[in-house]
């Protein structure tokens, strides 16, 4: 099981993201900010450079984060940017320097477990297999009713906007194949992985004609 190495793309990756998507993607992390305001422990996956987690500890001003990430760059660029909130604000937040296809998250005494996960353009590094076992790790780790804010890449179902997307799809993996070793191919059915273990869909923002994507899915509670 090989490890993309995202290390060489931590310095440039907001600018190379800003030359290719503009402002879009990061309108993506940020719509349904709102919804994290309350929130107590979130676990964030493979934030990047950090700019959510940043803005999270900005609207959530008692939140703990657990921060996983392959990249010790990317990690520590979160770093930094907690600190940019204050040194309170750094200090809530837990960076974990590891594969997430390997990580065990985390089990507190007497605590109900996260209340939120976060993975913003995160997913499709996966196989969709990946997500299933991922999905399973992590629901028995998670509050009743705990939210998961999912942001990616989209291929449209229909219309004159799917080739093009497809396009776009491709043309970012074979970038990102050639900078990091990213081997994957194609999107990942998140969708489905989730739905099978009991996770809903409550909201859904789409950009760009549906090349772009942001969720909001809810655990559902075990039937008995």
């Amino acid at each position: 099981m090989s490890t993309p190495n995202f290390d060489r793309l931590a310095k440039p990756y907001r600018w190379l993201e800003y030359a290719s998507f503009g402002l879009m993607l990061e309108r993506c992390r940020f719509y349904f900010l709102s919804a994290c305001a309350t929130t107590r422990r979130a676990l964030i996956l493979g934030d990047g450079d950090g700019r959510f987690a940043q803005r999270l500890l900005q609207a959530n001003p008692s939140i703990e984060v657990d921060a996983v990430d392959a990249s010790a760059q990317m990690l520590q660029a979160l770093r930094q940017r907690a600190l940019t909130v204050s040194t309170a604000a750094a200090q809530r937040v837990h960076t974990i320097h590891a594969d997430i296809r390997a990580f065990p998250p985390e089990q507190r005494d007497n605590d109900p477990g996260y209340d939120l996960v976060v993975s913003h353009f995160f997913l499709d590094c996966l196989t969709s297999n990946e997500i299933d076992a991922l999905a399973d790790r992590l629901r028995d780790c998670l509050a009743p009713n705990a939210l998961w804010l999912i942001s990616d890449f989209a291929i449209p179902q229909r219309g004159w906007l799917r080739p093009v997307a497809q396009l776009v799809v491709r043309s970012l993996y074979f970038a990102f194949d050639c900078l990091t070793q990213l081997r994957m191919k194609k999107l990942p059915d998140y969708a489905g992985a989730l739905e099978q273990r009991g996770f809903f869909r409550v909201q859904q923002k789409t950009f760009l004609g549906g090349l772009l994507t942001t969720e909001l899915w809810r655990k559902q509670p075990r039937k008995p």
